[in-house]
């Protein structure tokens, strides 16, 4: 079993200055806690480099916003942070986890004048799925619940509340020996797993469905690119449970998953092939520092 995060050693970047990695703590009676008043990224470091750390820090700041408040810090002070956070730690390739809360200045729904924190921490932390079977494609279940309706919660920010139904998902999936679950939208459409996009191939085209209700990942656009540039037709649409019996091959992104190949998802057989195993290479090689991948 793996050391709990609150026991661990290093230093943590949290408001504006590190502290040992113990200390950076916050009150039970914060805001954040009770009414999921947060936002937070998940980056990846490889090579001693955040992996599109500006993009991050820009999202960061602007899911704060759509949240309805204001992170003390500009996106270039973030990105310094992160950096040094890394570099004090001794870690060259880690994942990389800044996080922004309402404290505990009111406690009730309504905390417009509550302090904003920010912290960042990161830590080493391998490939989300096991090595091993993500080459031959994980398996996916189909959750029970789906990810809401636009107008009902805001759906494009990337914010704490919104994976609570994403962590009841994966636990049920994981007990029925699944690695992960494919959430639906509010009407019934493919939308993404618990904490990745979701694409699938047929006849050499890759589809993707419409990230309008859940969030456009940076993993995601950066696939598209890497598609795009291989010359591959990359189609976002409304995609159907009804037609994944058409597609050959499926793989998921996330910072966390990477491109990872999925062999099944529920009924829905799927067998990882060359156009996903392109994509995988080309995600490794794009992430690689320019120049360092050179010297590696």
């Amino acid at each position: 079993m793996s050391l709990p995060f609150d026991q661990r050693t290093g230093v943590i970047w949290y408001d504006g200055k590190l502290v040992p990695w113990s200390e950076a703590t916050l009150h039970v009676l914060s805001h954040g806690l009770h009414y999921a008043s947060c936002v937070f990224e998940g980056e990846r470091a490889y090579s001693g480099t955040i992996f599109k750390s500006t993009e991050h820090s820009e999202r960061l700041r602007h899911s704060a916003q759509v949240l309805d408040f204001e992170i003390p810090y500009q996106v270039a002070e973030i990105d310094a942070a992160k950096q040094l956070v890394l570099d004090t730690n001794g870690q060259a390739d880690a994942y990389v986890r800044p996080i922004a809360w309402r404290g505990a200045e009111m406690m009730g729904v309504s905390a417009q004048h509550n302090k904003i924190h920010v912290a960042i921490a990161c830590w080493e932390w391998p490939s989300y799925f096991d090595p091993a079977q993500r080459l031959k494609g994980i398996r996916l279940d189909l959750a029970d619940y789906r990810r809401p309706d636009p107008k009902t919660a805001p759906c494009l920010a990337k914010a704490a509340g919104l994976y609570m139904i994403c962590t009841i998902s994966k636990h049920k999936a994981e007990r029925k020996g699944y690695a992960d679950a494919l959430m639906l939208d509010w009407q019934g459409r493919v939308a993404e797993c618990t904490g990745a996009n979701v694409f699938f191939i047929r006849d050499g085209k890759l589809h993707t469905p419409i990230a309008d209700a859940f969030l456009d990942g940076i993993t995601r656009r950066t696939v598209i690119e890497l598609a795009r540039r291989r010359g591959y037709e990359v189609v976002e649409r409304r995609i159907m449970p009804e037609e994944l019996n058409g597609f050959s091959e499926c793989f998921i992104t996330g910072t966390a998953a990477e491109v990872t190949p999925v062999s099944e998802i529920a009924q829905w057989k799927f067998s990882p092939g060359v156009i996903s195993q392109q994509l995988m290479e080309d995600y490794t090689a794009e992430v690689q520092p320019k120049g360092k991948a050179a010297a590696a």
